[in-house]
Parts: structure tokens; C-alpha cells; sequence
């Protein structure tokens, strides 16, 4: 797992640690693979009509290219529902090593790497921002119990960090010791289930079917397949939840060693640039795939995979080009490639930004939020993750947001919630962050079927890294049939529109909770699930009031500030 908006982990952890001893679960209705763009009135789950605004409202209708840029982990180049829809800098000579356009940029043809080195490299590993801010601290002042005065804001702000870094990491550590005995365990069936099955993967239809007289195979065999049973994702593969749970294990490792490890280490050895020093940012390489690109191509997808050409899935916009912006590794994301990557996507064209990675401190929140306000002095939306802890963000901050430190509010800025299909499991997702103030709408983000990397592939994921997507999709589609419509007046579309649950459901779990029932109207600032179909029927009977000089901006490049 990584501290961005990627699955919820915790929660299929959870589960892992009792799997050993649960029954197999109960069969459940199907639900289609698409069920986020479908309707409730025709398909009978929570999708936002995506496909019923498309056959009843813009069937005839003409649309024009939308730039949307992806700031995340990277994007898969090669894919074949996404190579299609990449954003091409036409400023650009691709491979030729020069910077043409004269932007400090070589090469960014597609977009570009903020975690890259100048000879190719890529960051794939980084700390969490409590550590680094706990190691700050603590080299600055030695000790910061007794160096600071109590009644300070910096003193309190570090103890918020010892609550963050020094009293989980015991339980960490404990949990990753269980972990670990647990990858052993993991391991030992593998090999025994290869050997039986004669393959080096296999699914849950596998082990369904799998019937041993040697009692190491068949112990192997019910362990494994209620693993697997655990996720709630009847597709997925052992070797994709190896490979999931490796990397929940590493996240877990480096929590357990927090205050064991110099967090700038692999930062400073990779990217090499001042990471303290906003000035120096032309830093990184155009390498926006990598090999660690799953959460951003799971994203890209869900927002413009290329629709009707027969193959995988379809995105919600059908005229979107993807800027790749790499900023997100394991672990937190950096202010500084935050504001960078902002500023990046709106000078090169971006009218929509989706966001989905947060954390919990935010040392250069200035940094982002001057990027934010050129954001919005340019007309471009911002589309972000509320977050996975299942917290309320009204109580709990969560970054980046739209609160600006003299008060006022960012005016282009979306946050999402995560809602379930209304069969399977909770209405509202139990990992969701909610806040009646600080997220706007919810929308589709459990078991979402989409593009993942190397060999165009497709998995379903969950998380409101899923959720933020699909509003970006919403808000791609509306620009491209209604293209003069400004920022403001998308996130009032987006917001306006959202509707009720659609059976009829007043109260749900609230999120991060067994049975505390709330009214879903209390969640979010709409109190409702976005609508692609009621969106764009309201967009309908706007003027638009982009500016003309916002138009500028989107069709030409324009420098850095």
C-alpha cells in the first residue's frame, strides 16, 4: 500500500489476518464491470448515467478535444485503450534530446517526471511526510520536548507528530512481524499450489476446481482461495495479490522503520534537485511510465479509455487527450512536485487536473496553494481524492484542499468521495473520507474495472483514487460538448447536479464505522452522488462564461512563470 489514494488495504488486510478460519462468502448478484457509468433506473446499481447522457442527450451532438492531466504515479504509453488519447506537445521533437520549446523541459512529449534523474532514473520509493517533518524537527532542535515552549504553535505541531510517527510504529512493527509470517505462509502455498496445478498463476476458478488426496495441497489450496475470497474481486489472480500484498508490506516496513531511516535519503541519491527550494524546478526526465505506473494508468483509463472500439473498457469522456504529470511514488508526495506538476499542466494546456494522492502534512502548503490560485486566475479545474482513512476532512485536514491561508476558498476545486454500486457491500464506501464542508460529492469508487499496465491489461481497483477519476471523466465530457463553460461554472454543474441516493436510501454507514448510521445528505456539501445525465442537462441551459484569454491558454502553450 502507499499513502496515496490507492486501494484501501487496511481493509482487505483486515480480512487477510481472519481468512485462515472465515467461510467462503455468500454468492451475490453480478454486477457489470461498467456499472459506474450505467444508471440505476435501467441497470439497478449507483452509476452516474454516463451511458444514458450519451444515447439520450448527446447522441447528435459534436464535441471538441479536452486537454485532462493526470498528476499521479504515471501513465502505461503503450496501452491499448490509452495511446490513442495521449497529449502530444506539439511544441515538441520527440527523441532529439533538445528542449524545442523552450519551456526547461527536454523531450516532454507526453508530459513529464518530477521524480526522474537526468540519467533516466526514476524515484519509485519515498518517506511519508510525518517523517520527514518528525526528522526535520528533530535535527533542528535536538530535542524538541524540551527546546520548544509548550504553549507554542511549533510545539504543538510536534507533538501531532510523535502522535503520527513514534506511538504506531510499536504496533507496526508488531503488525509487520505478523505480516511477514504471514508472506512465508503465502509463499509455501505457492510453491505447493504450482506443483499441483501445474501453472504459475492461477485464479480463484482454479482452486474451485482443485481437488487433492495429498492434505498439503488441499490446506494450501482453502487457505489461499479464501485469501483471494477476501478481496471481493472475483478476478483477481494470486499473482496479483502477491503483488499487492509485497507492497503493502513494504509500506508497512517502512513505517515500522520510521525513526530508524533518513527519509531524504533516496530522494537526494535520484532526483538530486533542493527539494526545499521552489526556485529549482527544472529537475526530472520525460520517462512518465516507469515501472511502478498501476495507480496512474488505472486513473487514465477510467477517465478517456478510448470508447467503442471493441476492446477493454470505455472511459466517461469521449474526447479527452491525458497529460501525463509524474509526481506520486510509494510513499508521500512532495509539495514542491505538487506545485510544480500544477503549474506544469496549465501552462501546457491542461483544462482539468485530477488529483488522486493526499497526505497529512502539508509543510509548503503555500507552494501548492500559489499553484492552485494560478490554476484558477487560468481557468483550470482542480479534481481531488478526499482520502481513504474513512475521517471526517472537516476535522481532519487533508492536502492538498482549497483553503487558502488568509481564509478564502479556491473557487475551482473539486473533492470526492467514494460511493458503492448499491448491491455488493456498503452504499457509501467504509474508507471514504466524508465532510459536509470539505467534500463536495461522492462519486462511483469501489471495484472500478479499468486500464492497468504492462501488456494491456485491466483489474478493478478501489479507493477514492477511483472515485476522484470518474468526476474528471464527468467534468472532460461537459467541457468537450460545452466548451464554454468556465471552471466555476463546471464544479456548479458537477455539484448542482449530484443527486440523491436513487432507491430512496436516506441513511448509511457512516464511513470508518460498523453501524453508525448518518444521513448521506451529511457527508458532503451536495449530500449527493455525482449525475452525468442531470449534469449535462443543466450545463444545457448555461452561458458559458469562459474567458477569451482562457481559451488562449488552452489552445496555445505558454511559458513558465
Amino acid at each position: 500500500m502507499t499513502l496515496f489514494r490507492k486501494e484501501p488495504w487496511s481493509l482487505v488486510i483486515a480480512l487477510v489476518l481472519t481468512a485462515a478460519l472465515a467461510s467462503p462468502a455468500q454468492a451475490q448478484r453480478a454486477v457489470p464491470r461498467n456499472w459506474h457509468l450505467l444508471s440505476y433506473d435501467t441497470d439497478s446499481v449507483y452509476g452516474i448515467g454516463a451511458e444514458k447522457a450519451y444515447q439520450q442527450l448527446l447522441k447528435d451532438k459534436t464535441s471538441t478535444p479536452v486537454v485532462v492531466a493526470v498528476i499521479d504515479s504515471g501513465v502505461d504509453t503503450t496501452h491499448e485503450d490509452i495511446k490513442s488519447i495521449l497529449w502530444t506537445n506539439p511544441g515538441e521533437i520527440p527523441g532529439n534530446g533538445i528542449d524545442d520549446d523552450h519551456n526547461g523541459f527536454v523531450d516532454d512529449v507526453h508530459g513529464w517526471n518530477f521524480l526522474g534523474s537526468k540519467d533516466g532514473k526514476s524515484l519509485k520509493e519515498d518517506s511519508d511526510e510525518a517523517t520527514r517533518e518528525y526528522f526535520r524537527l528533530k535535527q533542528q532542535y535536538i530535542n524538541p520536548d524540551s527546546a520548544l515552549t509548550p504553549n507554542s504553535p511549533d510545539y504543538a505541531y510536534w507533538k501531532k507528530l510523535q502522535d503520527r510517527i513514534e506511538k504506531p510504529m510499536v504496533q507496526n512493527k508488531m503488525t509487520y512481524k505478523t505480516m511477514s509470517k504471514l508472506q512465508e505462509n503465502l509463499n509455501k502455498c505457492e510453491y505447493v499450489l504450482k506443483g499441483a496445478l501445474k501453472k504459475d498463476d492461477f485464479s480463484q476458478a482454479d482452486l474451485d476446481s482443485l481437488v487433492s488426496a495429498d492434505n498439503d495441497v488441499m490446506i494450501s489450496r482453502n487457505f489461499v482461495l479464501r485469501l483471494l475470497q477476501s478481496t471481493g474481486e472475483k478476478d483477481m489472480t494470486f499473482q496479483q495479490f502477491k503483488t499487492e500484498f509485497e507492497e503493502y508490506l513494504l509500506d508497512l516496513k517502512r513505517k515500522a522503520e520510521a525513526t530508524d531511516v533518513m527519509p531524504n535519503a533516496n530522494r537526494e541519491a535520484i532526483v538530486g534537485d533542493n527539494f526545499n527550494d521552489i526556485k529549482d524546478n527544472h529537475y526530472g526526465n520525460n520517462d512518465i511510465m516507469g515501472s511502478f505506473a498501476f495507480h496512474g494508468t488505472h486513473v487514465s483509463g477510467i477517465i478517456g479509455a478510448v470508447r467503442g472500439n471493441g476492446i477493454g473498457i470505455d472511459g466517461i469522456a469521449a474526447n479527452v487527450r491525458i497529460m501525463a504529470v509524474k509526481v506520486v511514488p510509494d510513499g508521500d508526495e512532495r509539495d514542491k512536485d505538487v506545485a510544480l506538476g500544477i503549474r506544469y499542466a496549465v501552462d501546457n494546456g491542461a483544462r482539468i487536473i485530477n488529483m488522486s494522492f493526499g497526505k497529512f502534512f502539508s509543510p509548503h502548503k503555500d507552494w501548492v496553494d500559489d499553484a492552485i490560485r494560478y490554476a484558477e486566475s487560468k481557468g483550470v479545474l482542480l479534481i481531488h481524492a478526499a482520502g481513504n482513512e474513512g475521517s471526517d476532512n472537516d476535522s481532519v485536514p487533508d492536502y492538498p484542499n482549497p483553503d487558502f491561508a488568509d481564509h478564502s476558498r479556491a473557487a475551482n476545486f473539486i473533492t470526492v468521495g467514494a460511493s458503492g454500486n448499491g448491491v455488493t457491500g456498503s452504499k457509501i464506501a467504509g474508507f471514504s473520507n466524508y465532510g459536509k464542508k470539505e467534500v463536495d460529492v461522492f462519486a462511483p469508487g469501489v471495484q472500478i474495472y479499468s486500464t492497468i499496465p504492462e501488456g494491456n491489461k485491466y483489474a478493478s481497483a478501489s479507493g477514492t483514487s477511483m472515485a476522484s477519476p470518474v468526476v474528471t471523466g464527468l467534468a472532460a465530457l461537459l467541457a468537450s460538448y460545452f466548451p464554454d463553460l468556465s471552471a466555476e461554472q463546471l464544479k456548479y454543474v458537477i455539484v448542482k447536479s449530484a443527486t440523491p441516493l436513487p432507491d430512496g436510501t436516506t441513511m448509511v454507514n457512516k464511513p470508518g464505522t460498523q453501524d453508525d448510521e448518518v444521513a448521506f445528505a451529511d457527508l458532503s456539501v451536495s449530500g449527493g452522488i455525482v449525475n452525468a445525465y442531470e449534469a449535462v442537462k443543466l450545463a444545457s441551459t448555461l452561458k458559458g462564461e469562459r474567458t477569451k484569454s482562457e481559451t488562449k491558454v488552452k489552445l496555445k502553450r505558454g511559458k513558465r512563470d
